[in-house]
């Protein structure tokens, strides 16, 4: 990856995220990255089997927002950990996204940050002059 995908800021409570992409599948794309970056060191999750994930919504927002609840059910309700993400599909209002990593090792895995949930409070998904930006605020 080239340039910066995400910052993180700080928000009352919670962890805010903006997101930056070339187009809007690098900008779906960043703001899984940016989840499993705050979850856990990346460095030491091994890309070893791929997962589909599918997300829809009513908009932009609800589309970037549904995926990362489906990002966060595969990490906490099936115990995954994830280092890449392509977007396999992406339409207005539907998306299709290959993840790759593994299973949570406690042997191997630290848990640095655990993100209870997406909020819809401050959501963005927009085009600018030059680039995709998004913003999402996480429970945690």
């Amino acid at each position: 990856m080239q340039g910066k995908t995400y910052k993180v800021f700080d928000h009352t409570a919670d962890i805010g995220v903006e997101i930056f992409g070339q187009n809007m599948e690098a900008l779906f794309c960043h703001a899984a990255l940016a989840v499993f970056d705050l979850i856990t060191d990346v460095q030491t999750v091994r890309a070893t089997k791929k997962k589909r994930v599918e997300a829809e919504g009513d908009d932009r927002e609800d589309l970037l927002i549904n995926f990362l609840r489906e990002v966060l059910y595969f990490v906490y309700g099936k115990g995954w950990l994830f280092k890449t993400c392509r977007i396999v599909k992406m339409e207005e209002r539907r998306l299709v996204a290959e993840l790759e990593g593994e299973i949570f090792d406690a042997g191997r895995h630290e848990i640095k940050t655990e993100i209870k949930a997406v909020t819809y409070h401050q959501v963005l998904v927009e085009q600018t002059s030059k680039e995709w930006r998004g913003r999402v605020i996480f429970d945690v």
